[in-house]
């Protein structure tokens, strides 16, 4: 599961720093065209004269491509150097995007939300192992948590501005702006990224059957466990917010800010704690998450003390991206590191899915927004579980 390097293709400091930079920019624009789509969902509806939760689909089709659609591009592209994948990966999103801002019909725009989906997963799985090769070892999970700053800078800036943009010149304006963060992006690693690289394990077949059965499988299960506690309160952190705490629904953008406040901590500090130490990390990460959920029960209750919660929920989810992704390729020895990458990206999709649909059953059931937050740290505990039995079947083998 290594990657070769030519001699001198790093070279120094520097260029790491630039070429981590273009990583975070593709990273941003990726995610920014994920999660935009949440508040155009009326203003496309209107202009292609569909249903709102038919519009709301087209994060489910954008889902299902990264799940899917990732493992399958990256098996695809195996054989290419890195750099090469990461500059054709970006011309696919650029592409797709601009399909989806002159779209005529909700097909294409369908079409082009799902091909955007295969260029997330595998750009985020073979991004963070490059990303690690261009740094130290004692320094991997913070180059990765780089890289996934520009997923969480799209979550704190790019969403409210696309919102905005999207209201103001119409929602083809948003794609249109998602695809020139795409050539912003394909020029920077064009220009940055080493030529040099590429894996010594390509994907293929054999590899994914190994990944899927032993200790990576138990990896993914961790990731999905760990994070569809994080969706299962903030899909419906709107009604949480003017139900329980009694912010004025006018303010819940504000509210979010926090919460991107808090993500934007907790990547970097996951990141470091990682890299002190993977275990610990992991587990106090995660620990640390099912904890905050919990206690969000009653934190939630006035909006003075739901703005603590939010930031430090934030703080919380986000601490565990990188130690989940460096333990799904600590525990892929022998397999293709960008498969593993992928397919852990793959399991938070999936996390998003299955938390969204145990929370919506559950406010379907009359069991209350208040149901939300236990049902939520259970997730992250049977993760810490399954982290310790990992752990301690391969220290007896």
């Amino acid at each position: 599961m290594t990657t070769t390097l030519a001699a001198g293709q790093i070279g120094t400091g520097r260029n790491a720093r630039w070429a981590l930079a273009a990583l975070g920019i593709g990273a941003f624009g990726i995610g920014l065209t994920e999660f935009v789509i949440m508040g155009l969902l009326v203003e496309v509806a209107q202009s292609l004269s569909v249903s709102v939760p038919s519009a709301g689909l087209l994060i489910s089709g954008y889902a299902l491509g990264v799940t899917f659609g990732g493992p399958l591009l990256t098996l695809a592209t195996a054989r290419l150097p890195h750099r090469n994948v990461i500059l054709s990966l970006m011309a696919i999103f650029i592409l797709a995007n601009i399909l989806c801002a002159v779209a005529p019909s909700y097909g294409l725009l369908m079409l082009g939300r799902v091909i955007s989906g295969f260029a997330h997963g595998t750009f985020f799985g073979v991004g963070t192992v490059v990303a690690q090769s261009l740094v130290p070892p004692e320094r991997k999970a913070s180059a990765i948590a780089l890289v996934f700053t520009g997923l969480t800078l799209a979550t704190v800036l790019g969403l409210p501005f696309g919102t905005e943009l999207g209201q103001a010149l119409g929602w083809r304006a948003t794609f249109w702006s998602v695809s020139g963060i795409g050539l912003l992006a394909l020029v920077a690693s064009a220009l940055s990224l080493p030529a040099g690289t590429r894996s010594e394990t390509p994907a293929n077949w054999r590899s994914l059957a190994r990944l899927l059965r032993g200790a990576p499988l138990l990896a993914l299960a961790t990731t999905t466990l760990g994070y569809a506690g994080v969706f299962l309160v903030f899909t419906y952190i709107a009604p949480i917010l003017t139900g329980i705490s009694g912010v004025s629904s006018a303010h819940v953008s504000r509210y979010l800010l926090l919460f991107g406040a808090g993500i934007v901590v907790g990547n970097i500090l996951g990141g470091r704690l990682a890299d002190r130490g993977l275990r610990p990390a992991l587990v106090g990460t995660l620990a640390g998450l099912a904890a905050v959920i919990l206690a969000m029960r009653l934190g939630m209750g006035n909006p003075f003390a739901a703005a603590i919660s939010l930031f430090l929920f934030g703080v919380a989810a986000f601490s565990t991206l990188a130690p989940l992704q460096s333990f799904m390729l600590s525990r892929s020895e022998g397999a293709s590191a960008e498969l593993a990458s992928t397919l852990n990206i793959s399991a938070f999709n999936l996390a998003n899915a299955i938390g969204a649909a145990i929370g919506g059953s559950a406010i379907a059931a009359g069991w209350g927004l208040g149901s939300l937050f236990p049902l939520g740290a259970v997730m992250p505990v049977l993760a810490v579980l399954l982290t310790l039995a990992t752990f301690r079947s391969r220290e007896r083998s």
